[in-house]
């Protein structure tokens, strides 16, 4: 059951560092050009699927940077205006 349920589903990386070292792993072992069409085929999903976490990942951390950002600007405002 183990085998057939992981084929069946991915697997979501532990972190983003983890998605991106098996991705990097994925491409190398593309890159080796040892791999047949089905393992080939696999990889390539498996690489979007991480490509895509990994995307969310940073947009994620995008957005929280900006509201911090934010957040910052407007304390920085408010006391420069209140000493002048």
């Amino acid at each position: 059951m183990n085998k057939s349920s992981k084929r069946g589903a991915t697997t979501q990386p532990e972190s983003y560092e983890a998605a991106s070292a098996e991705l990097e792993k994925i491409v190398s072992t593309m890159e080796a050009g040892q791999m047949s069409l089905e393992a080939s085929l696999a990889a390539y999903q498996r690489g979007a699927e991480l490509l895509q976490y990994c995307q969310d990942k940073l947009q994620g951390a995008q957005q929280q940077v900006r509201v911090l950002e934010a957040g910052m600007l407007k304390n920085f405002t408010r006391s420069d205006n209140n000493e002048s």
